[in-house]
Order: C-alpha cells, then sequence, then structure tokens
C-alpha cells in the first residue's frame, strides 16, 4: 500500500518522506510514527550506556490518508502556485512602476508580496513533487534551506503586519500630516530590519532540521525531519518549545498589535471634537481606506493560518503516545495538518486578490494594467476617451493623489484624449 503524505508539522516542509513509513504496515516503528506526526516528539533512538525503553503499544489501526485527498492537496497547491506567482508578480509590478503607489505603507505591502513570492518558487514546487516520492531526494542542504526559507517567509509577513498596523495608527491620528510620494528613508530601513529579523529567527530551523536514513523492508529510506538528537542546550530548548513559540510569536503576535494599535486609533479619532469634520476630507478617507486594507490582511492571516496552529497544539496537549487508539486521532490530525497547509499556503497568494476587493487604488491599478497587457497583445488601441478615463481612474489626484508613468506605447494616445471635445 502506498505510503501516506507525512503530517508536516512545520508548516509545508520538510517531514513528508518518513510518514509514509507509518501507512505500509501496522507493524511499522511507532517511534518513526510518532515523530512524523509531531515534530516536537523525539525519537527514541538508542544511546550508547542506556537501557532501551519498551516501546509504546501497538495502535489499533494505523494511521492513514486516502489518496484522494493527496491528488486534492496537489491540485490546490499547484492552483496557488499560478495564482500566487501572478498576483505577488502584478503587485510588485504595480508598486514599480507607479509612482502614486510609492509610500510608505505600499512599500510594507511589497514586502509582504516579495516575501510570499519567494516562498512559491521556492518552496511549493518540492513539497509537491514530495507528495508522490518514496522518500527525501534534495540532499541535507535542501532540507535545511526549505523549513528556513518557510519561516523566514512567515516572519517577514508576521513583522510586515505589525508595522502596517503601527504605521497606520500614526498616520490616522497624525491629522495634520500630509505625506508626499516616494518612500522615505526610514521606512526602508524599516523594511531592511524586518527581513534582516525574520531572518535571523528562522536559523534555529535550519539547525534543528536534517536527512536521516532509516532502514525499512530491506532498503534506506532518506528523511527530513526535526533532528530527535539536538546538540545543544539551547536547541534541546528550542525543539521542546517550538510549538508554543510558533503559536505566540507567528500567530499571536500580529493579532495582538493590530487589536492594541486598531483600538488606540478608534480612541485618538473619537476623542478629538472635530474628528468627524476632518475625516470627511479627502486625505483623511484615503488614509482610513488603507486602515481598512491593512485590518483585513491581518483578518485574512488570522483564518488562513489558524487551522495549523489548532492542529499543533492539539497533538501537543492531547496525544498520548502510550494510548492504543493514538493512531486514529493521528489520522484526524493528520486531514486537518492537509486542511491547515492548504490554508496557510493560501496566504501567499490570496493578500493581492484582497487588496483589489478592498483597496479602490489598487483595484484601479490592477485594471490599468490588465487593460495595457490586454492592448499590447491584441495590437488594438482603445478609444481616446475610454483609454482617459482608465487612467484617471488610476492615476487622478482625487484618487491617489498623484501621477502614474503610463507605458511609452500610450503617451500617444493620451495625448489625442487629451485633445478630444468634451461631450
Amino acid at each position: 500500500m502506498r505510503a501516506s503524505v507525512l503530517l508536516l508539522c512545520v508548516f509545508m516542509v520538510t517531514e513528508v518522506g518518513a510518514s509514509r513509513l507509518v501507512r505500509d504496515s501496522q507493524s511499522a516503528p511507532e517511534a518513526l510514527e510518532v515523530s512524523e506526526t509531531n515534530s516536537s516528539v523525539q525519537l527514541p533512538l538508542p544511546q550508547p550506556g542506556r537501557p532501551r525503553s519498551p516501546p509504546p503499544p501497538m495502535c489499533v489501526k494505523p494511521t492513514e490518508i486516502k489518496d484522494a485527498f493527496k491528488y486534492v492537496n496537489t491540485i490546490i497547491s499547484c492552483l496557488i502556485f499560478v495564482v500566487g506567482i501572478i498576483g505577488n508578480s502584478t503587485l510588485l509590478r504595480i508598486i514599480y512602476r507607479n509612482k502614486c503607489m510609492r509610500n510608505g505603507p505600499n512599500v510594507l505591502i511589497g514586502s509582504l508580496a516579495l516575501g510570499d513570492l519567494l516562498y512559491i518558487i521556492i518552496a511549493i514546487p518540492i513539497n509537491v513533487y514530495k507528495l508522490i516520492a518514496e522518500d527525501w531526494p534534495f540532499g541535507v542542504y535542501i532540507c535545511k534551506l526549505m523549513p528556513f526559507i518557510q519561516k523566514a517567509s512567515v516572519g517577514i509577513t508576521v513583522l510586515s503586519l505589525c508595522a502596517l498596523s503601527i504605521d497606520r495608527y500614526h498616520a490616522v491620528t497624525s491629522w495634520s500630516r500630509v505625506k508626499g510620494m516616494g518612500i522615505p528613508l526610514w521606512k526602508a530601513v524599516e523594511v531592511t530590519l524586518i527581513w534582516l529579523v525574520a531572518v535571523v529567527l528562522a536559523v534555529p530551523e535550519a539547525l534543528a532540521f536534517d536527512m536521516l536514513e532509516m532502514p525499512y523492508r530491506g532498503n534506506k529510506l532518506r528523511i527530513c525531519l526535526l533532528h530527535p538528537e539536538q546538540p545543544t542546550v539551547y536547541m534541546k530548548f528550542y525543539q521542546e518549545a517550538k510549538d508554543w513559540w510558533l503559536f505566540g510569536f507567528y500567530f499571536c503576535l500580529p493579532l495582538a498589535c493590530t487589536g492594541i494599535f486598531y483600538t488606540l486609533m478608534t480612541c485618538e479619532m473619537l476623542s478629538r471634537k472635530k474628528g468627524m469634520r476632518i475625516a470627511l476630507n479627502d486625505h483623511m478617507k484615503q488614509r482610513r481606506e488603507v486602515a481598512k486594507t491593512v485590518f483585513c490582511l491581518v483578518l485574512i492571516f488570522a483564518f488562513c493560518w489558524l487551522p495549523l496552529h489548532l492542529s499543533r497544539i492539539l497533538k501537543k496537549t492531547v496525544y498520548n503516545e502510550n494510548d492504543p487508539n493514538r493512531c486514529e486521532l493521528l489520522s484526524f490530525l493528520l486531514v486537518m495538518d492537509y486542511i491547515g497547509i492548504n490554508m496557510a499556503s493560501l496566504n501567499s497568494c490570496i493578500n493581492p486578490i484582497a487588496l483589489y476587493f478592498v483597496s479602490q487604488k489598487f483595484k484601479n491599478c490592477f485594471q490599468v494594467r490588465n487593460t495595457s497587457l490586454i492592448l499590447k497583445k491584441t495590437q488594438f488601441f482603445m478609444k481616446p476617451l475610454v483609454l482617459r478615463k482608465h487612467v484617471l481612474l488610476c492615476c487622478s489626484p482625487a484618487c491617489v493623489a498623484g501621477a502614474t508613468e503610463p507605458p511609452l506605447w500610450m503617451n500617444g494616445a493620451q495625448e489625442d484624449a487629451g485633445r478630444a471635445p468634451a461631450k
């Protein structure tokens, strides 16, 4: 019987190969089964000078998952790959090509999109391949690189959302401060620090993961997992506290940060006597729209990552390796992990879609970008008046308080549109 895909406890990365051992036979080693369904559970490898502890009782039923669910997971991963590349690359291009989109909040959104794009390009294809592979074929360096990239990408997302929440608080409560176009130097430094901190926090993942060879039915299978024997006290502590650390920093932190600063922002706006009158002008309407956009991104993040963190916490608190019925629980948690993995991966491609629906500025620029691509491919130029309408939607001062740089091929059409008689 074909082996099941590993219960990925560290988001969508490296333990896939070894979980297949669990399904092949009910007599497969229980220690291996436990290690592959919960990265915090250590493999009881034999150690010199120490008596071997008795193995846990055999499971009543083996841990398994239906092949149909595996194929559905593969299809979803492929869709996320395509949509994520198109959406995030388009978002980055819009911010780069339009002067009116080059500001502090958008550079943080662009940083978030770049982190998602990095994960989509590198991590998802390897994980899709692992769904049908017998063991880990990529070597020890890729084994360490995969969880490192995963954690760095999530760290960039978390810290960017926190920075966006703080930025919106300062922007909305600073009534008289009007920012021009362009990226401030301090904002570029902030983005650089976000990436550096995210990379540093991801280093323990690269140190903790390793590739092991285990004998199985006369063959040696290579598996990539959190190594059961960590060499230092710090790494042993990280192994024990990892699930709670991931839940606290990579999930609760952005929610708490958003809740605190948005509550302060609301209280500040209500305490202003002239707040309601000032909020009616165009500039404050734009600030409030950005604030709503950031709040929507945080809600999407919470919705996408909650199932995976919930599954991890359940394994940490409910799982009992001495329970003969534990494999039924592991089968249930395995399905939960698949759902959580797909939802977490969905967060890498859904942000551009969310921006299209909640932000009028991004929606207009997406439409202008798509229109320009269609016209380039078909060599068909729109009527001058219609073209002028689309350009003004994205770049008029009333909409985005700035001007954009249209493609060179549009210059002549825009001049003709400017000479068109008014109707």
